[in-house]
C-alpha cells in the first residue's frame, strides 16, 4: 500500500481511563499502569486538555501537574493512548500443555502424541455389528482392538453410537451370561502397540518416560475396575484400577504410570512394543496388585469388578489416549484426521467388502488367467502393511466369481501366495473350466453383498 510522506508506525493501543478528584492542593496522582512517555496519555482537567511537559510530567505510575487542579469530583482524568506491556517469563517447568484450555490445546495442532490407534472407535473395517467373542476371535469389531477370552461366547463386542459429548462412537462389551471366574480365566479387551510407535519411550532403560493413560468409560455396573500394561514377553506388567461411581453415566478416567526401567522391551521393530489391557473379568492367576510394575504375567488388577460375572452387564469405552507426561491432555487421534487414522489402521487390516458397494458385483481386483482354470493377480494396498498379511474370505467359493464377458464362479476361495510382500499381494483363484490363458478377468462378488477380502497383519 502507498502512503503520502513517511510510512506510518505500527503500534498497539490499549484503551482505558483513570479518574481523580481535584483538591486545589494536590499535584501528584497515582496512575493504574506504568506510562513510558507523556505522549502515551491525554491529561484533562475541568474538560481542558493539558499540554504535555508544560502542564504535567510523567514518572512511571505518577503524573505530576505544574499547578494543582481545582477541587471537583472526577474533574481530572487521564486517558491512555498506548502503553508498554510487561513481558513475563514463566519459571522452568511451570507451563505445560495441560495448563492451556481445551480450545488452545486444539489450536496448537499437536499430533502424534497419542500412541493408541482408533482410540475414538470410529473405524470398524471388519464390521459394526455384535460379535460373540470366541477363544479364537481376537479382532472382531473396532479396528486395532482385540478381544481375548478363555471360554467361548461369554461376551459380545460391537461398535456403538453411544458416546460422551465430543465423540461419535464407542466400543460396547456385553456380558452374555453370569460367568464365574476360575483362577486361570480371563476376558479382556486390548490394543497391542507396535514397537516402532513405542520405542522412543525408553522402557527397560534408566531413561524410561512417564506416561498417562486416559479414557471415557460407562458401565451398567459400579465399583473398581482394572486393566494392565504389559511387555511383549508377558513378564513385565503394571496392573491399574479405576472407579465407576455412577451406573450408565460417562466418566473420564486417567492413570499416570512411571516408565519401567527394567525388563526386556521390544525396541523399534514391527513387534509388540506394549499391550494395553482392559479387564472384563480376570482370574487370580493373571491379576496383580495395582500401582506397581511386577515381573509377572498380569493383565488385570486384583479385586476388580467382573463384567462377565453379571448377565447382560454392559461396558463402554472411547477416547482412549496413551501419551508421554504426567497429565492427561485433550484427546486427539493418533493420525490427527479420519483419513490419516484410517491409513494407520490399514497397516494392520485392509478390508475390501461387497457390503460397501451399491451393486451386487463389487470388484475386488483384476487377475490374469494362465491356464483354462487358474488365475493370479497382484493387489497393491494404499499403505504398506506391518508384515505379509493373511487373507480372510467368507469361506464359500461360490460367493466369488471372475468376469470377462462371461461369469465364471470360483471353485475355491481366493488365496494369498508366498510371493506376496507387505506392499504387494499376489492372490490366486481357480474355476472349473472355460478361461482363456493370457486374458484379464475381474474378480467380483457373485451377485451378493456379503463377499469380502480382508488382509490382516495384526500384532
Amino acid at each position: 500500500m502507498s502512503y503520502l510522506g513517511n510510512t506510518p508506525t505500527t503500534q498497539s493501543f490499549i484503551s482505558g481511563t483513570d479518574y481523580f478528584n481535584g483538591t486545589g492542593a494536590q499535584t501528584a496522582f497515582t496512575l493504574s499502569r506504568t506510562v513510558a512517555s507523556v505522549n502515551d496519555i491525554h491529561a484533562v482537567v475541568n474538560n481542558v486538555v493539558q499540554v504535555p511537559n508544560d502542564a504535567y510530567t510523567i514518572s512511571g505510575t505518577t503524573i505530576t501537574f505544574t499547578s494543582a487542579p481545582s477541587s471537583g469530583t472526577n474533574n481530572v482524568y487521564v486517558r491512555y493512548l498506548s502503553t508498554t506491556t510487561q513481558a513475563i517469563t514463566p519459571s522452568q517447568n511451570t507451563v505445560s500443555y495441560s495448563t492451556f484450555n481445551s480450545d488452545n490445546q486444539s489450536k496448537l495442532g499437536i499430533s502424534g502424541k497419542n500412541r493408541i490407534i482408533n482410540g475414538n472407535m470410529v473405524i470398524a473395517q471388519r464390521g459394526t455389528g455384535s460379535t460373540s467373542v470366541q477363544t479364537s476371535t481376537t479382532y472382531a469389531s473396532c479396528d486395532r482392538w482385540a478381544s481375548y477370552a478363555t471360554q467361548n461366547s461369554k461376551y459380545t463386542v460391537e461398535q456403538s453410537s453411544t458416546a460422551p459429548t465430543g465423540f461419535s462412537n464407542s466400543l460396547l462389551a456385553t456380558s452374555s451370561a453370569a460367568t464365574s471366574l476360575s483362577a486361570s480365566d480371563y476376558y479382556v479387551f486390548a490394543q497391542p502397540i507396535e514397537g516402532f510407535n513405542f520405542a522412543d519411550l525408553g522402557f527397560g532403560t534408566a531413561s524410561a518416560k512417564t506416561i498417562t493413560l486416559s479414557f471415557w468409560v460407562q458401565s451398567s455396573l459400579t465399583g473398581t475396575f482394572g486393566g494392565a500394561l504389559q511387555n511383549s514377553a508377558g513378564n513385565r506388567s503394571y496392573p491399574f484400577t479405576y472407579s465407576i461411581s455412577t451406573a450408565n453415566t460417562w466418566e473420564q478416567k486417567s492413570v499416570t504410570i512411571a516408565g519401567d526401567t527394567t525388563g526386556t522391551w521390544v525396541g523399534a521393530t514391527n513387534g509388540v512394543g506394549i499391550y494395553l489391557y482392559f479387564g472384563l473379568g480376570v482370574g487370580s492367576t493373571y491379576s496383580g496388585t495395582a500401582g506397581a510394575w511386577a515381573g509377572s504375567n498380569f493383565i488385570g488388577a486384583t479385586g476388580a469388578t467382573s463384567v462377565v460375572g453379571t448377565n447382560g452387564a454392559t461396558w463402554y469405552v472411547t477416547g482412549v489416549q496413551l501419551e508421554v507426561g504426567t497429565q492427561a491432555t485433550t484427546f486427539t487421534t493418533a493420525g490427527g484426521s479420519y483419513g490419516a487414522e484410517l491409513a494407520l489402521c490399514q497397516r494392520y487390516c485392509y478390508a475390501i467388502k461387497a457390503s460397501e458397494a451399491s451393486g451386487a458385483y463389487s470388484t475386488f481386483m483384476q487377475q490374469g488367467a494362465y491356464t483354462t482354470t487358474a488365475l493370479t493377480g497382484n493387489f497393491i494396498p494404499k499403505v504398506t502393511m506391518r508384515v505379509v498379511p493373511t487373507l480372510s474370505t467368507t469361506g464359500t467359493a461360490s460367493n466369488y466369481l471372475v468376469f470377462n464377458g462371461t461369469f465364471y464362479t470360483l471353485n475355491s476361495v481366493p488365496a494369498i501366495t508366498t510371493d506376496s510382500t507387505p506392499s504387494s499381494f499376489t492372490v490366486d483363484a481357480s474355476v472349473s473350466s472355460g478361461l482363456t490363458a493370457g486374458y484379464v478377468y475381474r474378480m467380483t462378488a457373485n451377485n451378493n453383498n456379503v463377499a469380502y477380502l480382508i488382509f490382516s497383519a495384526e500384532l
